[in-house]
């Protein structure tokens, strides 16, 4: 099984990350997911309703991502954190894509407590996984354009295996190798924060929350953390 990994530069650079991987197994992505098809409509309902409204570029949780961006040379406002683009579009339209199940379950996580998440399928990953600064040299190809290929700048935070980028900008967009579909069967799924004094026990709860969601759909769940103190840890 694959190991994720901080890099000993980004634990330097970014002190307070704290992130949530948890890996499913034997997942079966094409039986009806009741509880995350009722949490998505219910997230839909309240922001319809007025009593809730997805975290904005004013939130601290958004804001420590903008500042990070902006420290590896991303502009924040053109190139926006995952979570960021993806409140900005549920405020818009009112409503969440639907991509499949799984892929839907870690969506309404991420909005409903302001934390970027992410997801890959671990059959299409290859070794390790680092989370490290691009030295430029890399390839990667964005989830939904299989046949463009993109060179992440110099310093730029990446997940990364040994064929590859698997993210840009850190969590801005994911690669169409390793993405997650309704035959997906082992998948290992990110929540993160760069505030663990402040916000590492929303994550833990988030983390819950999405395990439950995959549970009743998956032979296997299990949730790890990775931190400065703790860099690694298995799929």
């Amino acid at each position: 099984m694959p190991a994720f990994r901080i890099a000993p530069a980004v634990a330097e650079a970014f002190p307070g990350t704290l992130i949530a991987l948890v890996v499913a197994t034997g997942v079966r992505g094409r039986e009806p997911w009741p509880h995350t098809a009722t949490a998505v409509q219910d997230l839909e309902q309240r922001l319809a309703d007025g009593t809730w409204r997805p975290a904005d570029d004013t939130d601290p949780r958004i804001e420590a991502w903008h500042t990070a961006y902006r420290s590896f040379g991303t502009n924040p406002r053109r190139i926006r954190p995952s979570v960021d683009a993806l409140g900005r579009r549920l405020a818009k339209k009112g409503s969440l894509p639907r991509i499949n199940p799984a892929v839907d379950s870690y969506n309404s996580v991420s909005v409903r407590h302001g934390l970027p998440a992410g997801a890959f399928d671990l059959a299409h990953v290859t070794a390790d996984v680092d989370i490290r600064h691009a030295d430029g040299t890399e390839s990667f190809t964005p989830l939904g354009e299989p046949g463009a290929v993109e060179h992440p700048k110099p310093g730029e935070v990446v997940y990364a295996d040994a064929a590859g980028v698997l993210t840009r900008h850190w969590n801005h967009r994911d690669a169409h190798r390793t993405r997650v579909t309704e035959d997906s069967a082992h998948v290992a799924f990110v929540l993160e924060t760069l505030r663990a004094d402040r916000d590492g026990d929303l994550l833990k709860v988030a983390a819950d929350e999405l395990q439950r969601l995959l549970a009743p759909h998956a032979d296997q769940t299990a949730v790890h953390y990775l931190s400065p103190a703790q860099p690694q840890a298995a799929a």
